[in-house]
């Protein structure tokens, strides 16, 4: 059942599972494994898990837990192409799609979409 209400237990819930098709996607995928491992259950998996979790409810719950810079770590990985956004994007928008109501998955998507376009942007991806 899809939800409109945001809490920081269905945040936890669109990480994981989007992180859980990250792991099992060809083009994504390879670049959280190289760091991170397959197993979401691993203590490198854990805490990235809890901070992506920050992150969003940072933004969409004004959550003040959040430390970090979001685009620092991107600046280290080498690869990094428009096609790469695109898919993370695509799974993304499957994962908003199969727990929000379209209206909160549309700001999630407005929001993912800004951060991705920065995230190039700073890059230099054309």
């Amino acid at each position: 059942m899809l939800t409109s209400e945001i809490t920081k237990e269905n945040l936890n819930k669109m990480v994981v599972r989007f992180y859980a098709k990250i792991i099992n996607d060809d083009v994504v995928g390879p670049f959280f494994i190289e760091k991170l491992g397959d197993n979401l259950n691993n203590n490198m998996w854990k805490p990235h898990i809890e901070l992506l979790t920050n992150f969003w409810a940072s933004i969409a719950l004004g959550d003040q837990n959040y430390r970090g810079n979001p685009l620092a770590p991107h600046l280290q990985i080498g690869g990094l192409e428009r096609a790469t956004f695109d898919q993370w994007l695509n799974l993304f928008f499957e994962t908003l799609e199969s727990i929000y109501e379209p209206h909160v998955a549309n700001l999630f998507k407005e929001r993912s979409t800004i951060i991705a376009g920065n995230f190039m942007r700073n890059l230099r991806i054309a």
